[in-house]
């Protein structure tokens, strides 16, 4: 299994990445400004499985068919795209505000908001990219299984980002509780949601494999 020091190297690589504001943390502070921090949590477990998942595809070499067949690669970054598109139109179209009854939710919505995450996930391939680049640096195959190895570096980031994306959370949620109570911004984490999944679906639209 892997080593002690080679774990506390690839924690302390990703805390400073999950502390780098980027598309999850941003995502997941606006959903819990629009609709509290259930749905914040329940997000970033969303995330979080799709990480697992990302973690198996790279343990098969799965993850390597996005290196290998561009077109692959480009149908799953348009979908997201289309998908986080759509997400985008939802929020921006449904009535109320984000901490009242709103007209047309679902009636299990922190399922909705697990699997909008997942999905999100899934759907971007960077994140594919992402996994299969890092996490070899850290494997070593004369310490045991592969594939365990890289489900235990997976489990690392998962807990890394829970501390710092749970900070996040509170915090986001408790800004949004703040805003409600203004009449003139009750529809503005609403309207912040609905941008970042916009503005979201147009950077994994144009941004290819940079």
């Amino acid at each position: 299994m892997i080593d002690l020091s080679t774990l506390v190297l690839f924690a302390t690589a990703c805390l400073a990445l999950t502390m780098t504001p980027g598309p999850d943390m941003l995502l997941i502070a606006s959903r819990s400004a629009s609709q509290g921090r259930a749905s914040g949590f329940a997000t970033l477990a969303g995330i979080q499985v799709g990480t697992y998942c990302h973690a198996i595809a790279a343990a098969f070499g799965l993850s390597q068919l996005f290196l290998v067949v561009p077109l692959a690669y480009d149908v799953v970054r348009y979908a997201g795209a289309a998908y986080l598109l759509y997400l985008a139109w939802k929020t921006l179209r449904s009535s109320g505000t984000p901490f009242s009854p709103v007209t047309g939710l679902p009636r299990s919505p922190i399922v909705t908001m697990f699997r909008q995450g997942l999905l999100t996930n899934l759907l971007n391939p960077k994140m594919a990219l992402f996994v299969l680049a890092l996490f070899p640096q850290f494997v070593r195959p004369e310490q045991g299984s592969v594939a365990l190895q890289i489900m235990l570096l997976a489990t690392v980031l998962n807990l890394i980002g829970l501390v710092v994306n749970g900070i996040v959370i509170l915090t986001a949620s408790r800004l949004g509780r703040a805003l409600s109570g203004w009449s003139r911004f009750k529809r503005a984490p609403q309207i912040l949601l609905g941008t970042v999944f916009a503005g979201l679906a147009v950077r994994l639209a144009v941004d290819g494999r940079r």
